[in-house]
């Protein structure tokens, strides 16, 4: 089949990679004159399948109502006159209850566990490189109520998944990681998840992207999705517009919406409601000096809901969550809060060295689990909504996209739409 991928970030390509060997006939498109220059650009780079729970959980409401009017709250709600995002805080707060939570995380722990055996088998067949860190994530924890009830999770929900949490003590957290060992505030314990991974995000969307023009993928950047046109039962083509001011439609036998936060635009131009929301996260990239002591296993602030991976010579400090709409203006304030924290933990590593701020949107669904799949079109197909778990969920949604396309089942146990009876959520 002839099939056109709207969005060239992590879902885009992956999806790409996927569709092109199974023998497909691929074009992606996108605004943007390089892949991954959205959400993929610079976000947390942990493949984390050790934290599965979405932020809708039972205690969100709670810490929602804690942050209101501090800036650097791990989640911040900055309320607006926009229909769109109260419907999205609706949402978020139904599914905060306990059975949709756990509904919620067997659904993400199924996909994640799933997509990192495939990210595993893409980077064996073509030796792609990201400065990956098959190191594990190390969650941090700073006072006991939290340890333990983080512990009972580990030793329930996630051992039937078949995650592994090892709970270690301070000293323990330290013999995992020695650059611990220069942290002065108080530290509980731990859960060391060994069997996750960490790595940069950007090089590998830019270097699949590589391996997909090698395989015959046609990309076509600079160019803006205007609009969907349906006929019928069927999407007809998609309205574009090139860097030049030319317009056009491109025909293709079935589409792809990977369009990250863009992507419900371009579904209610044929009369879909995407309930996708842009969640705002930061990140701060501070550049390592050679020989210092510094984090080499990635580390989750339980905490602060922040993460550090190591990303070569770069460290990357990510985190907190921010419903602003579509604005992507930098807040100094969260992210030199979250560079703080790293410098607490690590001050050896970041000291007074400035990082580089970047800001981000999500696509977020309010209970955290992703749309992937066929729409109420016959021929058009979802790979997106993946909030903070794009990077995790990434090859996996895309394999498994590629087995509904073709017909097939995914081998995999997850809500994904299958097509009119799905219409009233896609």
């Amino acid at each position: 089949m002839k099939i056109v991928v709207l969005g060239a970030g992590l879902s885009g390509v992956t999806a790409a990679w996927y569709l092109s060997q199974a023998g497909h006939q691929v074009t992606v498109l996108d605004r943007q004159p390089r892949p991954a220059e959205e959400t993929s650009f610079a976000n947390g780079g942990q493949i984390s399948v050790s934290h599965p729970e979405p932020w809708a959980n039972p205690g969100a409401p709670w810490q929602a109502l804690r942050s209101l009017g501090r800036e650097n709250a791990p989640l911040l709600f900055r309320f607006r006159a926009d229909m769109a995002q109260w419907k999205f805080a609706f949402r978020f707060l139904s599914e905060c209850r306990a059975s949709r939570t756990r509904s919620n995380t067997a659904a993400i722990a199924n996909l994640a566990l799933y997509s990192r055996e495939r990210l595993r088998e893409l980077r064996a067949a073509t030796g792609i490189e990201y400065d990956c860190r098959e190191k594990g994530i190390l969650h941090l924890f700073f006072n006991g109520s939290t340890l333990s009830h983080a512990a009972k999770k580990a030793e329930g929900l996630f051992q039937d998944h078949g995650i592994r949490l090892d709970l270690l003590d301070r000293e323990a957290c330290v013999a995992v990681e020695p650059a611990l060992a220069a942290y002065q505030g108080p530290l509980t314990g731990g859960l060391y998840a060994p069997d996750d991974e960490s790595g940069d995000a950007h090089m590998f969307v830019t270097r699949l992207t590589d391996l997909c023009q090698a395989a015959g993928v046609q990309f076509q950047f600079s160019t803006r999705i205007e609009k969907l046109e349906a006929f019928g039962k069927r999407i007809a083509g998609v309205h574009v517009r090139e860097a030049s001011g030319l317009r056009g439609r491109i025909n293709a036998d079935a589409f792809v919406l990977a369009a990250g936060s863009f992507s419900p635009k371009l579904a209610r131009s044929v009369g879909v409601d995407l309930p996708i929301y842009p969640v705002k996260g930061y990140s701060v990239t501070v550049p390592l000096a050679p020989g210092i002591l510094a984090p080499s296993v990635s580390i989750t602030d339980e905490s602060r809901r922040i993460v550090m991976s190591r990303l070569g010579d770069r460290l990357r400090v990510a985190g907190t969550a921010e419903l602003a709409g579509f604005d992507k203006s930098i807040s100094r304030a969260r992210c030199e809060a979250i560079q703080a924290r790293a410098r607490e933990l690590f001050p050896e590593a970041v000291g007074n060295t400035k990082g580089e701020f970047w800001a981000g949107l999500r696509p977020a669904t309010a209970g955290g689990v992703p749309y992937i799949g066929r729409s109420r079109y016959q021929n058009l197909y979802f790979n997106t909504g993946h909030g903070t778990l794009g990077w995790t969920l990434a090859c996996g949604s895309a394999r498994a996209l590629v087995d509904i396309i073709e017909g097939g089942e995914p081998d995999v146990e997850f809500p994904f739409l299958l097509g009119s009876a799905d219409s009233d959520s896609d």
